[in-house]
């Protein structure tokens, strides 16, 4: 595990769902922010785009309550608030390192910004998130590594 004062991410940082029944806790710094405009996040999020911090998976606990499974169940693992509904997280495998948290949990979200947006093909008219790369689909696999690097360096940090 990462240092939970790694660099200047001011880590560990605290979250929880709406209603305050889970709470979570990030001890490792984000691997990447992005913004999805795909129509599954659309639909799920109820909003225009969904917005996740890549977080790694061992730096993601669920400190108090549960969560349950929801959306499309069959292909990813989304986390919900067993009493709120509240969307927190998407866990992917064990084969996958890294989990997606939607950083609205975090207490303090306020410093979040995407660095990278996917699925632009179907981005709804008029929205803007002034991210740094934009993909129409999802970036292609060679070009993650440079972006994840990119991100390291210049993404949003904490206030």
């Amino acid at each position: 595990m990462a240092s939970e004062t790694t660099g200047d991410w001011k880590l560990p940082w605290a979250g929880g769902c709406r209603c305050g029944r889970v709470r979570l806790k990030v001890t490792e710094a984000p691997i990447m922010s992005m913004a999805c405009h795909c129509k599954g996040c659309q639909t799920m999020s109820s909003s225009a785009y969904s917005l996740s911090l890549m977080i790694p998976a061992t730096g993601l606990q669920v400190t108090e309550g549960e969560t349950v499974a929801g959306g499309l169940q069959e292909s990813l693992d989304h986390r919900f608030c067993a009493y709120c509904k509240t969307w927190m997280f998407t866990q992917f495998g064990p084969e996958v390192p890294f989990v997606n948290l939607r950083p609205t949990m975090l207490d303090d979200h306020s410093w979040v910004a995407p660095f990278a947006e996917s699925c632009v093909a179907t981005k709804l008219p008029l929205v803007s998130t002034g991210t740094r790369h934009s993909f129409l689909q999802f970036p292609p696999p060679e070009e993650r590594p440079a972006l994840m690097a990119a991100f390291a360096k210049d993404g949003a940090r904490p206030g």
